[in-house]
């Protein structure tokens, strides 16, 4: 039976989140939002994480970013453990309700690798762009300031 994802399905854990705020999200099917976090000044993305009703509630009032661990299935605030800690500096829904944007200060690595960022740690992937001459061809891989 396929799980409603509607904004208006409930998160399955209990939450201070206000209610108006709450009818706003789309949540997956565990109950969850992802939540992109990004440097305040720089504008670098840091991360994902993933935030239920009562860790947005808990970023939204203590000035400090808390996430649900899908794998724990527990409420992890960054830093505590490493001293990375990420101050909250906004947060913003998109337009379809279904992630958040949460601007930080983030003090230390953002990543658990030990990473200013977690995309740092992953790395880059292979990308093929098409040619303006060619739409249809597969444009030459950047080489870089080799000859």
């Amino acid at each position: 039976m396929p799980v409603d994802v509607s904004p208006t399905t409930p998160s399955p854990r209990p939450s201070g989140l206000d209610p108006a705020i709450a009818a706003r999200l789309r949540r997956d099917a565990s109950g969850l939002v992802a939540a992109i976090v990004q440097q305040h000044d720089t504008r670098d993305v840091l991360m994902l994480g993933w935030m239920d009703d009562e860790a947005l509630h808990r970023t939204l009032t203590t000035g400090r970013v808390t996430f649900w661990s899908r794998s724990r299935q527990e409420y992890w605030r960054k830093g505590d453990t490493s001293g990375h800690v990420q101050h909250v500096r906004s947060v913003a829904l998109d337009c379809d309700g279904d992630a958040l944007l949460v601007t930080v200060d983030q003090v230390g690595a953002a990543c658990h690798t030990g990473t200013r960022t977690c995309f740092e740690a992953g790395g880059p992937l292979p990308v093929t762009v098409p040619t303006e001459a060619d739409p249809q061809a597969p444009a030459e891989p950047e080489r870089g300031d080799t000859p």
